[in-house]
């Protein structure tokens, strides 16, 4: 896999699941980030992992791509509607893992994904990049809408917060961002 953080949304996704490959093309698109990933997980078992490890796979891009957290704005926030339904996600670029992932999802399957892993794969990016992550779905009747929007949001808050910030300085109080530290 490979991450651009300040592309133009050009990617190629193969998860092997393609509801998933579908909400992370609307999380690189519209975060405008370049993302190439292929996986071949054990979908002959269930969708968990193959999800799971890509979470994990983009996170770790993230935080690699991010370096030492110079120049950026570090927190960002969006609002991404899909026909009724209504997502807002916020980022902190905070060196501590934490998510509190709100999606309101009613079915159990989104096409090959499993409803209760379009959580799971926000939470594994959070954990694994070290950032802070709320993302709720505010309202919608769709889950295939409230979902998707969930991830819009997401990409849209974290352009913001890895955007320049026009300064040469880690913003945090204590001059670093790192695991644990900001």
């Amino acid at each position: 896999m490979s991450l651009n953080l300040d592309g133009t949304g050009t990617n190629s996704i193969d998860s092997g699941i393609g509801f998933l490959d579908h909400l992370l093309d609307a999380f690189a698109r519209h975060g405008r980030f370049d993302l190439m990933l292929k996986c071949t997980g054990d979908l002959n078992i269930d969708d968990h992992h193959t999800a799971e490890d890509c979470g994990l796979v983009i996170g770790k891009a993230l935080s690699d791509a991010l370096g030492d957290r110079k120049n950026i704005r570090r927190f960002g926030y969006a609002y991404a509607p899909l026909d009724e339904a209504l997502a807002r996600a916020v980022v902190d670029i905070s060196g501590r893992a934490h998510a509190d992932i709100n999606t309101a999802l009613e079915r159990e399957r989104l096409g090959g994904l499993s409803c209760e892993n379009v959580g799971h794969v926000l939470q594994s990016m959070a954990a694994s990049a070290n950032i802070t992550l709320h993302v709720d779905v505010i309202k919608g009747r769709n889950d295939h809408h409230k979902a998707e929007a969930a991830f819009k949001a997401f990409g849209l808050a974290l352009k913001d917060a890895v955007s320049s910030s026009g300064f040469n300085d880690v913003p945090s109080t204590k001059g670093l961002i790192e695991r644990g530290v900001s």
